[in-house]
């Protein structure tokens, strides 16, 4: 921007986007998952692809009107992409929407709030990541437990109601049997548990000087 004074040029201030402290540590960690990360913006090219290669991200689609970012979501999905869409402004509202996963940033708008599926509290990027990692953790979760839920009373019911004893001779007292068959409960609640151990990203150290 120029400064003038009485119509003449006095002066040039240079104004830049700066990203935020933790957006190269969540761009990291969303590569270690295994997600594309695709920078979809309004803003100049070389403005964009400026932050983008300081940050590491893979893809930079600029000059995007207000409009058109819902289109570039489905543009994503028809290439057979699932897509998820982070984003805070009413004009992110149609493409929070659109993707297969919208994530609204907690200080952004009413209108994005609302379309979101995930509101994210913080307006930190290394929540995303974050976000990610405990939905994925908290669905395998739910597969194990299923798994060890099946598989222990498919074993332990036949033996609590004597189906063996016939062939075996395995019969267990009625105490037995009925404590045996709160184990299901016990392993699940453990495994559970275990979710409290899920590694989450974190920032990076800053390097000493």
């Amino acid at each position: 921007m120029f400064a003038a004074v009485d119509g003449r040029a006095a002066g040039l201030i240079g104004i830049a986007d700066a990203p935020r402290e933790t957006s190269a540590a969540a761009v990291a960690a969303l590569h270690r998952a295994g997600i594309e990360v695709i920078m979809l913006t309004g803003d100049n090219e070389a403005t964009a692809r400026r932050i983008a290669e300081r940050l590491g991200i893979d893809t930079v689609i600029a000059d995007v009107l207000p409009g058109d970012k819902a289109a570039k979501i489905a543009e994503l999905q028809r290439g057979g992409r699932k897509v998820a869409m982070v984003g805070d402004g009413v004009n992110d509202a149609p493409a929070l929407a659109r993707a297969d996963l919208g994530i609204a940033i907690g200080a952004g708008t009413d209108v994005a709030i609302e379309t979101a599926d995930v509101v994210l509290m913080r307006s930190d990027p290394l929540d995303v990541p974050t976000a990610l990692a405990i939905g994925r953790g908290t669905l395998r979760k739910m597969r194990q437990n299923l798994g060890w839920a099946v598989g222990y009373n498919a074993v332990a019911l036949p033996i609590a109601a004597g189906a063996f004893e016939p062939a075996f001779g395995l019969v267990l007292r009625p105490e037995v049997a009925a404590l045996s068959m709160s184990g299901s409960s016990f392993i699940v609640a453990v495994n559970a548990l275990m979710l409290k151990r899920l590694h989450l990203p974190r920032p990076s150290a800053p390097h000493d000087a």
